[in-house]
């Protein structure tokens, strides 16, 4: 099976690596040079373009930031989906909106191409020790046709259901993460007006019931200005974004989560848009 690539960030690059290292046939693109000068002691080839890219895929991963780049790289006459040939396979590791892979979807099957959804969870490290969570959505019957490539990188793989249960779960664990990354903010403003060690305090709840991976982050940080500048404020921006849409369409409460993203977030200083 040969394995086009396109969206070599934190996760897309060490994921692409794992596949590479696994020893499937591997053609990569990107728009800057200097993203692909980490495989360059790869047997990696590299497309010039999106098309090539398509033409060279039996099964293409995706994994850009987001709506707007994944409905730019497939679709178009120069997009990739405009060079694969019938019988290929997308797959939509970006975490975005369910409707956004099903007009992929729409789109691909023009062509006799196939679309799952499988957002991942995990950051560079773990893409890079073949650690990451897998969420897929789509046919199972495709799902199994690339469960090995899926296996050269995922530590837990699932099949979660038709296209877009995979960004459903994965939006709501961001959604999770997003709360508790609040959680933690709030209880260490509570601890410093208690006269709390935050450090201390920041080790005592890591090793007790109340620890969670965002309060850890917070907790370790320091404060907030780290995480302010991080690329994690226009992610966490874009999935609180994307669950207020969904339950809102679909009349689902969701409690406080929502509420307590927004709260974070605004801190980051990205609150809502009004």
């Amino acid at each position: 099976m040969r394995v086009g690539f396109v969206g070599l960030g934190d996760q897309g690059g060490p994921i692409a690596r794992r596949i590479i290292d696994a020893g499937y046939p591997v053609t990569l693109y990107a728009r800057r040079a200097a993203t692909l000068e980490p495989f360059a002691d790869s047997d990696a080839k590299i497309a010039g373009t999106l098309l090539e890219l398509g033409a060279a895929s039996d099964l293409l991963g995706v994994c850009v930031m987001d709506d707007a780049g994944v409905e730019e790289v497939l679709t178009g006459d120069a997009g990739a989906l405009a060079g694969m040939e019938a019988g290929g396979v997308v797959i939509i590791h970006s975490t975005v909106h369910p409707d956004t892979c099903r007009r992929m979807e729409a789109a691909a099957a023009d062509r006799g191409v196939a679309v799952l959804d499988a957002p991942v969870s995990g950051g560079g490290a773990v893409a890079a020790a073949g650690n990451v969570t897998v969420m897929v959505g789509g046919d199972e019957a495709t799902f199994e046709r690339c469960r090995p490539v899926f296996e050269t990188y995922a530590g837990l793989l699932r099949h979660l259901g038709p296209l877009g249960s995979g960004q459903l779960a994965k939006l709501l664990n961001n959604l999770v993460f997003i709360a508790n990354v609040c959680n933690g903010i709030e209880v260490f403003d509570v601890g410093e007006q208690l006269g709390i060690d935050r450090g201390a305090l920041a080790e005592i709840l890591g090793h007790s019931s109340g620890a969670s991976f965002g309060l850890g982050l917070v907790g370790a940080s320091g404060s907030i200005e780290f995480l302010s500048s991080s690329q994690l404020v226009p992610t966490m921006r874009k999935d609180v974004d994307l669950v207020s849409r969904l339950v809102a369409d679909r009349g689902i409460g969701v409690g406080g989560l929502v509420d307590a993203g927004n709260r974070a977030l605004t801190r980051f200083g990205a609150p809502p848009e009004s």
